[in-house]
């Protein structure tokens, strides 16, 4: 088969660790033939590419910026993607007959583009749902339903409308999120609704205890505390104030020490903070190459996620397969909507705590270092295999293949 994938995440490279090009993998393994379609955004400074390499086909264009920019920016670059990505089908794959066009969002802007392929191709369609807008924006008051900012809100609502029309199948990242999506669209055919999960290829990332004090040296972390690690965008999401806070209150815990490596438009929040209140059991560093990164993870203790406590809809971050990979347990700081502390808890790889509670937060670090190191082996194995089991791209795979062929 033929298969069309378009993101706004910038592809580099099929071989990469990621979310989506270890999907993609899969698929050429399978002996697909994958077409991408990915931006080069203006702050790259790059033009419009197109590589091709066993079976792979990635087309880069040119685009506004869509990612760590204002809103306004975002917004209009946001609406014009459709038409560049569109035309880089027409340009450069229109000899290609596709059997299946992939698309995640964000954004949720690419109906006209899908609608062509459908229309020209006679292709399924099948949409990995990793981001509700606009309502992702409401909750944290970026947009409003009414007003002037009303408008936009009502703009997109009805292209996620379109968009969700389109789509022969949904795929949503957790069973919350597929009971939201169902729920707030009745007009959605729930049976095209399904879990298709956040999925990569299950590599053990873990270190040895040599490797790990090496690591915490190289980067000055220390030997004889429990550390916590954060990694990930740092925006509005994130509910940085609440993450701040939680800093603030853990200033004085000799036994613990907080490391933060990011990126996003609230980082200069916490960069702020750290000269305003400098404290010895913290560090922050900006975002380190994906291979730096994952040894960094590995060398900690207990993995971070945070969530903005607003939030009405089930966000489910794909930072937690980091972890997972890392062999670290889990702690998970989140709104009520999501299910995501639900599955680390009763997965028995993790805690969860409010994220609007920072008394509940000091509690449940005290739990964890409560725990002893025979605890967090054996949160290791159940990680593990949860990992193994659920989580797997072949899985995701298998899922989607069945819709299609369905």
């Amino acid at each position: 088969m033929n298969i069309l994938f378009l993101t706004i995440v910038e592809l580099k490279d099929i071989k990469e660790h990621t979310v989506y090009c270890d999907l993609l993998r899969c698929f050429r393994d399978n002996g697909h033939e994958i077409y991408t379609i990915s931006p080069y955004e203006r702050k790259t400074g790059k033009k419009t590419e197109y590589r091709h390499d066993k079976r792979v086909h990635m087309l880069s264009v040119s685009t506004g910026n869509i990612t760590k920019c204002g809103l306004v920016e975002k917004g209009i670059s946001t609406i014009f993607i459709e038409y560049i990505f569109m035309r880089g089908v027409k340009k450069y794959f229109k000899s290609v007959k596709f059997d299946l066009v992939i698309y995640s969002t964000p954004p949720i802007t690419f109906y006209k583009t899908i609608r062509y392929v459908k229309k020209r191709d006679g292709a399924k369609s099948y949409l990995l749902l990793k981001d509700i807008f606009p309502q992702n924006a409401v909750d944290i008051g970026m947009i409003t339903t009414v007003g002037v900012k009303g408008l936009i809100y009502k703009f997109f609502r009805a292209k996620e409308k379109k968009l969700y029309a389109i789509s022969d199948h949904i795929g949503c990242m957790s069973q919350a999120n597929a009971e939201y999506v169902i729920r707030h669209n009745p007009e959605v055919n729930p049976e095209i609704v399904e879990v298709c999960p956040n999925s990569i290829e299950v590599i053990d990332k873990s270190i040895e205890e040599g490797n790990r004090i090496n690591i915490r040296k190289k980067y000055n972390i220390p030997l004889d505390k429990t550390i916590f690690v954060y990694g990930g965008n740092l925006g509005k999401p994130q509910g940085i104030g609440f993450l701040i806070k939680c800093l603030y209150k853990q200033r004085s815990n000799r036994k613990v020490f907080f490391l933060i490596v990011g990126d996003g438009t609230e980082y200069s929040k916490l960069e702020q903070f750290v000269i305003e209140h400098p404290q010895e059991n913290m560090k922050l560093m900006r975002k380190l190459p994906k291979e730096d990164f994952d040894e960094v993870v590995a060398a900690c203790d207990v993995g971070m996620i945070f969530l903005d406590n607003r939030f009405t809809i089930p966000n489910f971050p794909s930072r937690l397969l980091s972890y997972m990979q890392a062999g670290i347990p889990v702690l998970a700081c989140t709104d009520v909507s999501t299910d995501i502390g639900k599955i680390v808890v009763e997965g028995g790889f993790g805690w969860w705590c409010r994220s609007d509670n920072v008394e509940g937060f000091q509690r449940t670090v005290n739990c964890i270092l409560e725990e002893g190191k025979e605890k967090f082996n054996d949160m290791k194995n159940k990680e593990w295999e949860f990992l193994s089991e659920q989580y797997s791209c072949d899985l995701s795979y298998k899922i989607i293949m069945k819709g299609l062929r369905g």
